[in-house]
């Protein structure tokens, strides 16, 4: 991954409307030369962005893009969002956001949002890469402190989920589902996904990061480089999908209330919710628990988020972490 040059984010800004724009053009604006314009457009690349050039015609994005907006995102937070928010951050390109805030914990408040446009290091869950070209999908992390410690947060990342679920439904989408521990599907097919990570004490005062990304418009040049099924809010809701700024709006209105009180209410108040988005209830499954695989159906969650799996011998099992497929091949 290379850095963003100051040229290259001028030239974003400049190019967002999606219009083409002739290298002249861009060259007056940004006092540089049609050359360099050239390189600089043609190292865009590197950050998923698919440029067209034409002759007579000049560059533009294959699609337009809505960068992110610091007082855009602020004017659509609720007053409950507004209340719980200490401080927005955007980056154009960053290592992972997650990792940002949690290296820089103890100088921020709680309710610390970092939100990027391309995120060099992004990861969900196991350490796998996140596939998220420039300006395509929504990322972003929010810190909170907890002093109670990692053990009065079980369950965080299911009440992620119907967080989620909750700034989703405004736009009436049917066939949304919650897939333990920490992803949101459609049809089957992933559109967000969560990741929690905590430091500190297991009984005493920790600092934990929520990681969000949600699939906004991902382009078709970089499907073949992603091995699950998955989909976008476009391809979900066609040309009626949300601006990308009052999207993080509302994710933030319904995430920073539920981290505010979350210590004090736990999971219990958005377990019955979960369940009913269930979307792995009743379907034979396996369990990635440690170096084990475990066969089974699924049963649904217990009231502290632990997964109930039926096992092949018919016992009845619950774990508190691990990752859940789909799939059910027995070698």
């Amino acid at each position: 991954m290379m850095d963003l040059s100051n040229l290259q984010k001028k030239i974003l800004e400049l190019m967002s409307d999606g219009k083409f724009h002739s290298g002249n053009e861009i060259a007056k604006k940004l006092r540089t030369n049609r050359s360099n314009v050239w390189g600089q457009i043609k190292g865009l690349s590197s950050i998923g962005l698919d440029v067209s050039a034409v002759r007579g015609q000049g560059y533009r994005f294959q699609s337009s893009l809505e960068l992110l907006d610091q007082e855009t995102i602020k004017s659509g937070l609720s007053n409950n969002g507004r209340e719980n928010l200490s401080d927005l951050e955007i980056y154009q390109e960053i290592g992972s956001t997650n990792s940002y805030l949690m290296e820089n914990a103890a100088n921020l408040d709680n309710g610390a949002v970092c939100l990027a446009e391309f995120q060099s290091a992004g990861r969900g869950r196991s350490g796998r890469a996140w596939i998220s070209p420039f300006a395509a999908n929504i990322n972003f992390s929010v810190l909170w402190h907890y002093q109670k410690g990692a053990s009065s947060i079980g369950g965080l990342s299911l009440a992620m989920g119907v967080a989620i679920l909750r700034a989703l439904r405004v736009y009436c989408i049917t066939g949304l589902g919650l897939k333990w521990p920490n992803d949101v599907l459609y049809h089957d097919q992933k559109l967000a996904g969560i990741l929690i990570e905590v430091s500190g004490d297991s009984h005493g005062p920790c600092n934990v990061v929520t990681g969000v990304g949600l699939n906004w418009h991902m382009p078709d040049h970089i499907c073949h480089s992603i091995d699950q099924k998955w989909t976008d809010m476009k391809k979900v809701l066609g040309s009626g999908y949300p601006k990308r700024n009052h999207l993080v709006s509302r994710l933030l209105n319904e995430i920073l209330p539920i981290l505010a009180s979350y210590d004090k209410t736990s999971l219990t108040p958005y377990l019955e919710e979960w369940r009913g988005s269930d979307c792995m209830i009743n379907k034979n499954a396996s369990l990635y628990w440690g170096d084990r695989r475990i066969y089974g159906r699924v049963q649904g969650i217990d009231n502290d988020g632990m997964i109930i799996l039926q096992t092949e011998n018919g016992k009845i099992q619950r774990y508190a972490s691990g990752e859940v497929s789909f799939k059910y091949e027995i070698p």
